[in-house]
C-alpha cells in the first residue's frame, strides 16, 4: 500500500516518486509505503483549503463544531481499532495507545465549545456616544507538522481548535507513522465535513518546507526534536507566517526525603517516577530522565527500587495483553540509545542494570529499561534527550542545587517534584525554568482545555498548543468602534 493524501474531500496519489517503508517496529513488517511529497502535493492542498476557507469561515461557529459532535462519537466507537493502528504503526503497547486516544478525544471535546470560547469583548461609552467592540476573527489556511511518538494525540492538539474557530488546514503525518491519520481521516469523511476544510499529505523535509514557505498558510503547529523545531521556526517567521514549535525536552525529576516516609508514600513515589522514565519506551516529550535524590535516603532507596523494576518490565509486541513495553521505533533509535548509555559509562556513570542485554534474539527494536546512576550535570547524557527508556540516578545535597540543575539545562519543557511539604513545592513551582510543573505527578501533561508548552529550547513561538492560547493562535483580533447620529445631529445615539 502506498499510503495516499486526502485533498479536497478525496483520496489522491502522491506526485512524488520517492517513498519510505511504514514499519511494525516489534516484527520489522512492512505495513506500508509513505510517498515523500513534492511542491505539487503541498499546492494542491493548500488550494483545496484556501477555496474551502471562503465558506467555511461563514459557517456561524455552532454549525461548525456539529461535525466535531458527530467525530467525537465515531472516535469513541473506533476507539480499539485506532489503538490497534497505533501500535502496530509505532509499538507502543495498547494500553497506552488507547490513553493517547482518549487523549485526543478530550480535545475534541474542548474545540466543541468555540461558540463560547470565540467570544469577543465589548464596553460601551468609551467616549461620549463611543461604542467598542472586539472580536475573533479566523484567518485562513493552517498546517500542522506531526512527530512519530502520537500519532493520534498531537495533531489533534491543533487542527480541531483551528478548524472550530472557522480556519481550514493542512496535516502533514509522521512519514514514520501514517497510518493513524488515514484512519481519522476517513472517520473525518464520514461527519460530512465540507470538502477542503481537512487536508492530509505524506512527505517528509521537502514538505515541510514547502508549507512553511506557502505565501497562503498563515500559521505552523510543529512537534519534534529542538534543531527542527529551531528550523521550522525560523523559516516559518522569516515567511511571515505564525509559528508554535514544540522541541525537545530533558525532564528532572526531583525527590525530597519526605517523599519516602512511609512505605505507602515510597513505593508510589518510585513507581511513579520510573513509569515517568520507561512508559512509551521513553518515547515522549513528557518523559522524565533525570531522577535527582536530594541526600543519601533517597539515592540508594532509588537505586534499589529503579532496579527491582526494571527486571520485571516485560518487553514485547504492544498488542499483546503481557506486554509492558514495546520497542523504540527505528534501529536507528535503538542504536543511539545504546552509544549514549556506552559513553556515559566512558564518562564514570555506574551501570546498574543493563537494558541492552537478552533483546539481540528478539526481532525488532527492543530494548529493556536501563539503569544509570553517579550521573553528574556535565555529562552528555545528562544534558542530552535520551527518547528512550534509560533511568538515570544523580545526587544533590539541597532542594537549590536540584533546582541550579534543572535551570542549567538548555530544555525546560517539564520537571517535578515528590514531597510532601507544601513550602517546597511552592518553592520549586516559582523558581524552576520548565513552564510545565509536577507535583508528584510525574508526567505533568496539561488537560485540552489548558494550554501546553515548554520554554527555552523546548518550544518557539509566543502562543502554546490548545487551551486558550490556542484560540488566540489561530484567530486574530478586529476591534470597531462605533459612533451613531440620531434624527438630530446635535445628539450622539448609542450604537
Amino acid at each position: 500500500m502506498i499510503v495516499p493524501n486526502w485533498i479536497g474531500g478525496t483520496w489522491k496519489p502522491s506526485s512524488a516518486t520517492e517513498k519510505v517503508h511504514v514499519l511494525n517496529p516489534a516484527t520489522e513488517e512492512i505495513l506500508a509505503h509513505t510517498p515523500l511529497g513534492t511542491q505539487a502535493d503541498v499546492e494542491e492542498a493548500v488550494a483545496a483549503a484556501q477555496a474551502a476557507f471562503v465558506t467555511w469561515r461563514r459557517t456561524p461557529a455552532v454549525e461548525r463544531v456539529q461535525y466535531l459532535f458527530r467525530f467525537k462519537t465515531l472516535l469513541e466507537a473506533n476507539q480499539e481499532a485506532l489503538s490497534r493502528i497505533i501500535t502496530q504503526e509505532h509499538g507502543k503497547t495498547l494500553v497506552e495507545s488507547r490513553g493517547s486516544v482518549r487523549r485526543a478525544i478530550q480535545m475534541v471535546e474542548t474545540a466543541c465549545g468555540i461558540p463560547s470560547l470565540l467570544q469577543g469583548e465589548s464596553s460601551e461609552d468609551i467616549a461620549s456616544g463611543i461604542d467598542s467592540i472586539s472580536i475573533r476573527r479566523p484567518m485562513g489556511v493552517f498546517a500542522g507538522i506531526a512527530p512519530f511518538n502520537f500519532p493520534a494525540m498531537v495533531p489533534f492538539w491543533f487542527w480541531p481548535f483551528a478548524i472550530a474557530c472557522g480556519n481550514t488546514y493542512v496535516l502533514k503525518a509522521s512519514e514514520r507513522v501514517p497510518l493513524t491519520s488515514v484512519k481519522v481521516f476517513e472517520l473525518l469523511a464520514q461527519t460530512g465535513l465540507p470538502p477542503g476544510v481537512m487536508n492530509l499529505i505524506q512527505g517528509g523535509k521537502a514538505v515541510v518546507d514547502g508549507l512553511c514557505q506557502h505565501p497562503q498558510v498563515k500559521g505552523i503547529s510543529f512537534v519534534g526534536s529542538t534543531p527542527v523545531a529551531k528550523h521550522v521556526y525560523t523559516l516559518g517567521c522569516a515567511h511571515g507566517k505564525r509559528v508554535q514549535a514544540l522541541g525537545g525536552a530533558k525532564n528532572v525529576m526531583v525527590v525530597l526525603p519526605d517523599s519516602l516516609q512511609s512505605e505507602t508514600w515510597k513505593k508510589r513515589t518510585l513507581h511513579t517516577a520510573v513509569e515517568s522514565v520507561i512508559g512509551c519506551a521513553g518515547e515522549r516529550c513528557l518523559a522524565g530522565s533525570v531522577i535527582l535524590s536530594v541526600g543519601d535516603k533517597a539515592y540508594e532507596a532509588f537505586q534499589a527500587g529503579a532496579v527491582a523494576a526494571a527486571e520485571k518490565i516485560r518487553v514485547g509486541d504492544g498488542l499483546e495483553t503481557n506486554t509492558d513495553m514495546g520497542p523504540v521505533i527505528s534501529q536507528a533509535a535503538k542504536e543511539s540509545i545504546c552509544g549514549l548509555i556506552s559513553r556515559a559509562l566512558g564518562e564514570g556513570a555506574t551501570l546498574l542494570f543493563d537494558g541492552r542485554e537478552g533483546v539481540d534474539d528478539m526481532p525488532g527494536y527492543f530494548l529493556r529499561p536501563t539503569v544509570l546512576a553517579n550521573i553528574q550535570p556535565h555529562m552528555e547524557i545528562a544534558q542530552k534527550e535520551v527518547f528512550g527508556p534509560v533511568i538515570l540516578l544523580g545526587k544533590v545535597d539541597s532542594l537549590d542545587a536540584a533546582i541550579a540543575w534543572i535551570n542549567a539545562i538548555p530544555y525546560a519543557n517539564t520537571s517535578t517534584l515528590f514531597t510532601t511539604s507544601g513550602a517546597a513545592a511552592r518553592k520549586f513551582a516559582y523558581e524552576v525554568d520548565p513552564s510545565m510543573i509536577g507535583i508528584n505527578i510525574g508526567v505533568p501533561a496539561p488537560m485540552a482545555f489548558f494550554s501546553f508548552g515548554g520554554s527555552k529550547e523546548s518550544f518557539f513561538g509566543d502562543l502554546k498548543v490548545h487551551g486558550k492560547q490556542s484560540i488566540q493562535f489561530f484567530t486574530d483580533t478586529y476591534t470597531t468602534l462605533y459612533r451613531w447620529y440620531d434624527s438630530d445631529a446635535s445628539i450622539w445615539g448609542s450604537c
